[in-house]
């Protein structure tokens, strides 16, 4: 099969499906993934599809969303290792803020038991990997809580956000680019973001490589607010050069 006809038959399963994953496509027409992630490089560009995370959907679908359990399994090296060098980031005592995410709940499950913190989360998930945990005093943000990520929003959240300062907030996001700024598929979610930003002294970005140029329905801030981006060696040089030329430190686990 040439590329034209693939790229034709993806953009069919994508608007019969409401969306179509870069493994399953690898695997249904027997090409590399790389193959693949070039096709819908193409159709993106043609604007028939929108590139997100691990795969595309068709034009017009910036505010599909994967359930937690989805995203949970998606990229988990990659996750690891960001969780892992994201803890040189937990400052020796303080508060730190933990946005929803699935990456930043692997850092607070990596937290020792012998840290000293204070921790605000609005996070359903994390607030229960510490709850037991010895050395941290934790709050609990509340709010209505989306079933989707099991993360709190609306008014309760911003208004707890809107009264506290932090020295750290470790957030996530959907799409990450110098363009196009931090996106998530949700108004409400992205609101909370933005006031957990504006809450903390420093901002550390953990996202995983493949969403950098990824973009999404809410925007919530640009990449300049973010003090240091923590991703994987899936980003190339001139990427995270053009990413630092903003004044935004990279680290890449």
């Amino acid at each position: 099969m040439y590329a034209p006809e693939r790229q034709q038959e993806i953009l069919r399963l994508a608007r019969d499906g409401g969306r179509v994953d870069v493994v399953s496509l690898a695997e249904e027409f027997q090409v590399t993934a790389e193959t693949i992630r070039r096709d819908l490089k193409a159709l993106d560009r043609a604007g028939l599809l929108r590139r997100v995370h691990g795969g595309a959907l068709p034009a017009g679908r910036l505010d599909f969303e994967p359930d937690l359990a989805e995203r949970e399994g998606t990229a988990a090296d990659e996750k690891d290792r960001i969780a892992k060098a994201a803890l040189a980031e937990l400052p020796a005592e303080g508060t730190v803020i933990l946005d929803a995410g699935t990456t930043v709940a692997r850092l607070a499950a990596a937290i020792p038991l012998e840290a000293s913190l204070t921790v605000v989360t609005h996070s359903l998930p994390i607030a229960a990997r510490l709850a037991d945990h010895p050395g941290i005093q934790l709050h609990l943000v509340g709010g209505r809580v989306r079933h989707r990520t099991r993360a709190a929003v609306d008014a309760w959240a911003l208004r707890a956000y809107g009264e506290i300062r932090a020295d750290v907030l470790f957030v996530a996001a959907n799409g990450f680019s110098a363009a196009q700024g931090l996106t998530t598929p949700d108004l409400a979610e992205a609101a909370v973001k933005r006031a957990a930003v504006a809450a903390a002294r420093r901002v550390v970005l953990l996202a995983d490589s493949a969403k950098h140029g990824e973009e999404h329905f809410a925007r919530f801030g640009d990449l300049a607010d973010v003090d240091l981006l923590i991703t994987d060696s899936g980003l190339g040089d001139e990427n995270a050069a053009d990413i630092e030329r903003g004044g935004t430190e990279v680290v890449r686990a």
